[in-house]
C-alpha cells in the first residue's frame, strides 16, 4: 500500500465523519420542505404510510450518497492539490 493511501486514511475517516453530518442536516431540511413535518417517519412508525416511509428512505439515501461523494472527492483533489499525488 502506497504511504501517501496510508497518511490518507485519518483524513478519509475525519471526512467520512463530516460528510455524515452534514448529510443528516440536509436531509432534515429537505424533508421538511417535501413532507411539511420536522421529523422523517421511520421504518416501524405504525401511522405512516408505505409511500410515506419509502420516499423518506429513498430521499435520505440518495442525499447521503451525493454529500458523501462530494466531500471524498473534494478531499482527494485538495491531497493532490497539497501533495501532488491522488490518494485514492
Amino acid at each position: 500500500m502506497k504511504a501517501s493511501k496510508i497518511a490518507y486514511k485519518p483524513v478519509g475517516l475525519a471526512l467520512g465523519a463530516i460528510s455524515g453530518m452534514a448529510a443528516g442536516l440536509a436531509f432534515k431540511q429537505t424533508w421538511k420542505m417535501v413532507g411539511h413535518e420536522d421529523d422523517a417517519p421511520d421504518a416501524t412508525d405504525e401511522d405512516r404510510t408505505w409511500k410515506e416511509v419509502l420516499l423518506a428512505a429513498a430521499l435520505q439515501g440518495a442525499i447521503f450518497a451525493v454529500v458523501r461523494a462530494a466531500v471524498d472527492r473534494a478531499g482527494a483533489a485538495t491531497t493532490r492539490r497539497l501533495t501532488g499525488t491522488w490518494p485514492g
